[in-house]
């Protein structure tokens, strides 16, 4: 018999990927996350609100998997706000009750090309 934690395993990891993205963006959206130390320091320095970070959440998109990250797998995600700020936003894959954002940050036009693909 196929335990509910085997289904994951038989999805395409595209098909994987998009349902935990659609719960991140859910979670985002409705300001169920919580900052590492690391991701508060870095949003207190760049000004990036908890509300900036449900706008942009409610639409963001996985710009990189890091399937080997040092506590658990992340990705790294690409939201805008209302105001067409662009996001950064690297959360945990952890299976946790609030997505939990390591970092966040807005991308360096010098280092990213449309905020999206690394120069």
């Amino acid at each position: 018999m196929i335990e509910l934690a085997d289904i994951s395993l038989l999805l395409p990891a595209s098909q994987y990927s998009m349902k935990t993205l659609e719960r991140i963006q859910y979670q985002l959206a409705n300001g169920e996350f919580e900052l590492s130390h690391h991701a508060f320091r870095r949003a207190v320095e760049r000004n990036i609100r908890d509300i900036e970070i449900m706008e942009a959440g409610k639409t963001a998109k996985i710009i990189e998997e890091y399937p080997d990250d040092k506590y658990s797998p992340s990705y790294l995600l690409l939201g805008f706000t209302k105001e067409a700020r662009p996001l950064h936003m690297q959360v945990s894959c952890a299976e946790t009750s609030l997505v939990k954002l390591i970092t966040l940050y807005e991308p360096d036009p010098a280092e990213w090309l449309d905020s999206e693909i690394r120069r």
